[in-house]
């Protein structure tokens, strides 16, 4: 899939690098006593370990005295578990936290350094070999390189400034080894039967074919095959993400420039509007779960989206990469693909993105082994191996990964998304926000509060999780 070099030239490379730096028979006393037997601690969620076998025999073959111990944990016992451990000492050296939660962990994070200076041990000599030890020192990447070797909006997350000095300095504190985003999957045999050739590209086409799906028993009222699984807040899978991303769509301005929640407001230079973009996106969104519109097809009582998805009684559903997954393994005979997320219009194109960053414990015992680890296992020509065999697409702004991708056929559609891709950031406590957004669909729903004050209310409880403190 990708053309990628060996171990064994990248190991040689390495190694050929350390040999010109003119060291001594023995190499440096300091890196002798420096070299010895050492442990990273690695925690992640999702992916298991042979997803990342390479590229841990690589970094092995580099450093054979430091052994990876990876763990992986569920993701509903993530957040406590981390939490506990590096309160007790325990903890990680190297551990996953989702792009969302940057500004929650920074005080437990250990942010890049300018360099990293680890020993390692190689053969010198033409005719009798010796081990040489001496120290290998990396430069840290600056805000600036990121920004040239990552996409967009993996700069936005993890570029904070460090103010444990007398100014603030822009630091990075985590890079990202994939960056997924939000897909619409669709169910194939459900479009074929309704006569519709191809999945919508906008959100008026989607309007359309949902109303064309969508069967609904006439005596009972009870929704037989829905045109799609959107609408409400708690049946429906990361609903905060897909009404987000129709608020960004009609240029919703979820944050001023400090970082408070403005998604209420008319964006400046926005004109000939009279109501905030945010109405309309939440009006659209809720419109598919209301009797009293002609898309409707789905309400509070139906199930979980995926499930439904799978179920084959919804066409359409939003997820992610690992939706495919779970897709598969319970329907493995579902007639179904991916296809983009409907766009307000060409000249105006937002994606959702969500991703998880690699970041390194402030209390590990091991910092430049984990850094050089982490930089180890991102860099282009090694953080391959894990693409491969995760089928994921990359956080990387690299022609050759991304044209790969582009053309798999799993990952085609996600990868297409990923230079227009966005997140926003919603406060220390995330939950708190997305809990928000769903307070806001179900008052309106329940006819409790208008859309305006049902927005101002989401704002408030915004504005709350990105001020408190945790």
């Amino acid at each position: 899939m990708y053309k990628t070099k060996t171990t064994l030239l990248i190991l040689l490379a390495a190694l050929l690098v350390i040999s010109t730096t003119g060291c001594t028979k023995g190499g440096d006393s300091a890196a002798i006593s420096a070299y010895k037997k050492e442990k990273i601690v690695w925690w992640r969620v999702w992916d298991n370990e042979d997803r990342f076998s390479d590229l841990l025999k690589a970094y092995k073959q580099l450093h054979p005295n430091v052994t990876v111990e990876y763990r992986k944990l569920r993701y509903d016992e993530y957040e406590k578990e981390l939490i506990d451990a590096l309160a007790e000492d325990r903890g990680p050296d190297v551990f996953s936290i989702h792009n969302t939660w940057m500004e929650r962990y920074k005080s437990k994070l250990l942010p890049m350094p300018a360099q990293t200076k680890v020993p390692i041990k190689y053969l010198q000599g033409s005719v009798k070999k010796e081990e040489v030890v001496n120290f290998v020192t990396t430069p840290g990447m600056t805000p600036l390189q990121l920004k040239k070797k990552f996409l967009d909006v993996v700069p936005k997350d993890v570029i904070m400034p460090d103010t444990s000095g007398k100014a603030p300095v822009d630091k990075i504190w985590g890079l990202p080894m994939s960056i997924d985003t939000l897909v619409m999957y669709y169910n194939k045999d459900l479009l074929n039967n309704a006569g519709i050739i191809e999945p919508p590209k906008n959100w008026s086409d989607f309007q359309e074919q949902v109303k064309n799906i969508t069967k609904i028993n006439k005596d009972t009222g009870e929704i037989l095959v829905a045109g799609a699984a959107i609408g409400t807040a708690k049946n429906v899978e990361r609903n905060f993400d897909i009404l987000s991303l129709l608020m960004m769509q009609n240029l919703a301005p979820m944050l001023d420039d400090n970082g408070n929640p403005t998604f209420d407001k008319i964006p400046k230079g926005l004109t000939g509007v009279e109501q905030a973009p945010a109405v309309g996106a939440l009006e659209f969104y809720m419109q598919f779960a209301s009797p009293l519109f002609e898309g409707y097809c789905w309400n509070k009582d139906m199930p979980n989206s995926i499930e439904a998805f799978i179920a084959g009684k919804a066409a359409f559903a939003f997820g992610y990469s690992y939706h495919r997954d779970q897709i598969i393994a319970k329907s493995p005979k579902l007639n179904f693909s991916m296809a983009a997320v409907p766009q307000v219009g060409e000249g105006q194109k937002v994606n959702y993105a969500s991703y998880w960053v690699e970041t390194v414990s402030k209390k590990t015992k091991v910092k430049d082994y984990a850094w050089d680890f982490i930089q180890f296992i991102t860099d282009e020509k090694n953080v391959v191996k894990y693409l491969e065999k995760a089928e994921k697409t990359t956080a990387l702004r690299s022609p050759a990964i991304i044209n790969a991708e582009l053309a798999n056929e799993n990952l085609g559609v996600a990868a297409d998304q990923l230079l227009t891709a966005k997140s926003w950031y919603h406060g220390q406590s995330p939950a708190t926000a997305e809990k928000a957004f769903a307070d806001m669909i179900e008052a309106v729903i329940a006819g409790e509060l208008d859309t305006k004050k049902a927005i101002k209310q989401a704002v408030e409880q915004v504005a709350f999780s990105i001020n408190e403190k945790l």
